[in-house]
């Protein structure tokens, strides 16, 4: 039998570290190579907003399932708390903390969901339940 919940933990993380090395290399991509600006993956808040799309189901699905099988839920808030952050950065970070708190958010809240999706899956493995 196919486990999801592995498979998700695991796709969570490399979309964390994708939004990671996107926050962090395109700005200087941009800078090396001007012609990748008129790309509509430039425009950060439409790039955030997608990945929120992608982010969002597949931490719920992987959280939940892992929370449900060893009983330890402090990884799904942790996960939430990160997508809330994701979110936060995604629609309103720019108003709110401007562009260098909003490369913060970002980086904190893909930090904190590859975090949580790690442990989740460790203690899944630990406890032999997945």
């Amino acid at each position: 039998m196919v486990n999801i919940q592995a498979y998700t933990d695991k796709l969570a993380i490399g979309l964390s570290v994708l939004w990671t090395i996107h926050c962090l290399l395109f700005p200087v991509l941009i800078v090396l190579l001007p012609s990748l600006a008129s790309y509509s993956i430039a425009d950060d808040e439409l790039f955030h907003q997608w990945m929120i799309a992608g982010v969002l189901p597949i931490s719920v699905v992987a959280l939940t399932l892992g929370c449900r099988k060893h009983g330890s839920f402090a990884f799904l808030g942790l996960g939430f708390l990160g997508v809330f952050f994701l979110t936060v950065a995604a629609f309103l970070g720019h108003e709110l903390v401007g562009e260098s708190g909003e490369k913060l958010l970002t980086l904190l809240g893909a930090g904190i969901i590859a975090i949580a999706h790690y442990k989740n899956s460790r203690i899944c493995q630990s406890n032999r339940c997945c």
